[in-house]
């Protein structure tokens, strides 16, 4: 397979997104995309990933993950990680067009039919324009642009009705972040009586409505230390969550360890975690009991399915990551239905019911509180035709030529 030409595609309705699509001698396209931090991944893929790139003569995702390995940043999941899992993303989508099979089937064939799905509170305009994850870029005050999948003003402000509206869809599982603020005026270092019990209002008022019909996902963002992570996982106990998600950053893997003793309710983390070197010391040390990894973050398909496999040989399920983009959110579906250990695949139905489906055709579809691919080859996502030539992106192109 030889690639002649790579393409960038940052929408305006979306800024914190990028497309890439690779085209083949043969005249094949296929898609990938990064989320955070675009303008970044941009420059990262026309300056450095695209001269190695367009200069191979048959390429794979192996061999491209190989090429494209930096020798800086190796150990960090930057703008060169984000652009290289969105070319190996695109190289996947083309060796399912060139075979006619779906990604599951290349991946050895779905392992189940479909996936449970949790439904990620945000909102539509979660994460648009900013890299911080703090309340800043929570976009709530935009949320009258399409109020009816306003998620996250529902979970502060109506948690229980939220809860029962989700469930009436078919989907019993929920994940809120109700001590954010509370990490955000003291660095994480403390939390007030008044703030922890604001947040277990929340949580128990879906309690009292929905009672334990509702899976409780509870998003720390791993804002916390140890001390008061412990402090509010204890208290959110009398709740049963489902799990406690990044309760402190990923890659203090002692600290988790000895949070993992002091608490009685599973942790789950893994999505800023890159590939099987940032995987291994959180299972090796029994930190973790679900592995939330990024396909994406994590460096792509070819890296993706081997933490899988490695969070399996732990005995450790994994539950990918999707608060990002549509491509990614049908990569993860494959990767889900082909591997053993796949608990549940997270959704953001804010996410896929606005902006997702403004952008790309070929989305899985949620039903009944599961989601399963599509069938069409590679990922099955595209472009909307109708929009693909629009003034919607911004637009760079390089091709072979420029490289000869």
């Amino acid at each position: 397979m030889r690639i002649i030409q790579l393409e960038t595609l940052r929408p305006r309705i979306q800024p914190n997104l990028l497309f890439v699509r690779l085209y083949t001698d043969e005249g094949e396209i296929g898609l990938g995309e990064a989320f955070f931090g675009p303008q970044a991944v941009e420059a990262y893929l026309h300056e450095t990933a695209a001269p190695v790139l367009l200069k191979m003569a048959d390429v794979t995702p192996e061999a491209a993950s190989v090429a494209l390995a930096p020798y800086l940043g190796y150990q960090g999941a930057g703008a060169e990680v984000r652009g290289n899992a969105a070319i190996d993303l695109a190289l996947w989508d083309l060796i399912g067009k060139q075979t006619g099979l779906s990604l599951s089937r290349l991946l050895g064939g779905g392992a189940r039919g479909s996936l449970r799905v949790y439904n990620t509170c945000a909102g539509s305009s979660y994460v648009r324009t900013t890299t911080r994850q703090s309340s800043d870029n929570w976009g709530l005050s935009a949320s009258s642009e399409r109020p009816e999948y306003e998620d996250l003003n529902a979970f502060l402000n109506h948690p229980g009705r939220l809860a029962r509206e989700l469930l009436d869809e078919g989907i019993s599982g929920m994940k809120i972040w109700p001590f954010d603020l509370a990490a955000e005026r003291t660095g994480g270092n403390s939390i007030s009586r008044q703030e922890l019990s604001a947040g277990l209002r929340i949580v128990g008022e879906i309690r009292d409505t929905v009672g334990t019909d509702m899976d409780l996902m509870i998003e720390l963002h791993g804002l916390w230390n140890r001390p008061t992570a412990a402090l509010i996982i204890n208290a959110l106990e009398q709740f049963q969550p489902y799990w406690v998600e990044d309760p402190i950053r990923a890659d203090a893997a002692d600290a988790l360890h000895h949070l993992s003793q002091e608490v009685n309710v599973p942790l789950a983390v893994g999505e800023t975690s890159v590939g099987r070197r940032g995987a291994l010391p959180l299972l090796k040390t029994g930190s973790v009991d679900v592995l939330t990894l990024d396909l994406q973050w994590t460096g792509g398909i070819t890296e993706a399915r081997k933490v899988a496999s490695l969070a399996d040989t732990f005995g450790i399920p994994i539950a990918p990551h999707d608060c990002t983009g549509p491509a990614t959110l049908a990569a993860c579906v494959h990767l889900g239905m082909s591997q053993p250990n796949t608990l549940i695949q997270e959704t953001v139905r804010a996410f896929l019911r606005t902006w997702y489906r403004d952008l790309v055709i070929g989305l899985p579809e949620v039903v009944d509180g599961h989601i399963t691919d599509n069938g069409r080859p590679g990922h099955g996502v595209e472009i909307r035709p109708d929009i693909v030539d629009d003034d919607m992106f911004v637009r760079q192109v390089v091709g072979v030529k420029e490289f000869a």
